[in-house]
């Protein structure tokens, strides 16, 4: 008897957990689905915006084309679903938060948040950037590329695949700092050891724009540039951290017990109760 007790109690807190990360993943399908249907009278008007760069570069007369009978409803309905999930970014990475924010140091909760709305911030400047820098500069470059006697007329459907694929990249490309800072927070890496091989950041940030931007030198060269300025940005920031091992080991930095983690679940849910009542 005592020992399916005690089995019982150690199989309590793991189902608490799968509870509490449903209930996190149903507020983001519910975040999601919410911005999804505001915006879904607007799915064309979202289109002509997304597509303004290209259209824009193509030469007089031409535009761009469906090849498939379903295309012209169903691409601008997947882009704003694409859109929808991008604009619930900061809502999704606060569920993140609050599911694993039990289990954290304080030092490190005092860090998450500066860490989630810089993060949001970097991956909507790169987007940002890469629709009102990149674009205008790739697609002109490929326009004028075009051998004389081919007409340049895109799929909507290979347009959307095109950009949303540079739009993570750049927007990816843009977290260097944060991962710059996570990786010295946690003692992986040391600024002055990032600092020292500098030369090699600079080849390998070439080769990964080169790697994830179309065959061309504008783009490339339009990505590396930014990361390497993040790069700087980040060792500048984590030179100004204290390391892993400046935390100081107290009371206050002590990791939380299964009693604390399950009190701080059960307060967050009585909180959401409150809420939704």
């Amino acid at each position: 008897m005592a020992k399916a007790k005690a089995s019982g109690s150690a199989t309590a807190p793991f189902v608490s957990h799968l509870i509490e990360l449903r209930n996190r993943l149903l507020y983001s399908v519910y975040a999601i689905g919410a911005v999804f249907v505001a915006l879904v009278y607007f799915a064309q008007d979202i289109y002509v915006l997304i597509a303004r760069p290209l259209m824009s570069a193509l030469p007089p007369g031409a535009s761009m084309i469906a090849t498939e009978v379903a295309s012209p409803f169903l691409t601008p309905i997947k882009l704003t679903l694409w859109v929808s999930i991008i604009l619930a970014i900061p809502f999704l990475l606060y569920q993140v938060w609050a599911f694993i924010a039990p289990g954290l140091y304080k030092h490190e909760r005092r860090l998450v948040w500066p860490l989630i709305v810089s993060s949001t911030v970097l991956f909507y400047l790169g987007m940002a950037f890469a629709y009102f820098v990149v674009f205008p500069l790739a697609f002109g470059f490929f326009t004028a590329a075009a051998p004389e006697g081919v007409q340049v007329m895109t799929d909507i459907r290979a347009y959307l695949s095109f950009v949303f694929g540079l739009f993570f990249a750049f927007g990816i490309a843009f977290e260097v700092p944060i991962a710059i800072v996570l990786l010295t927070k946690a003692g992986a890496v040391q600024p002055d050891s990032l600092a020292r091989k500098r030369p090699y950041v600079v080849v390998w940030t070439f080769v990964f724009a080169m790697l994830i931007t179309p065959p061309d030198i504008i783009s490339q060269t339009l990505l590396a540039i930014p990361m390497l300025l993040l790069f700087e940005v980040g060792l500048f920031f984590a030179r100004r951290l204290p390391s892993a091992d400046a935390v100081p080991d107290d009371e206050d930095y002590r990791e939380l017990s299964e009693k604390e983690m399950e009190a701080e679940l059960d307060q967050a849910a009585r909180d959401i109760g409150n809420d939704e009542s």
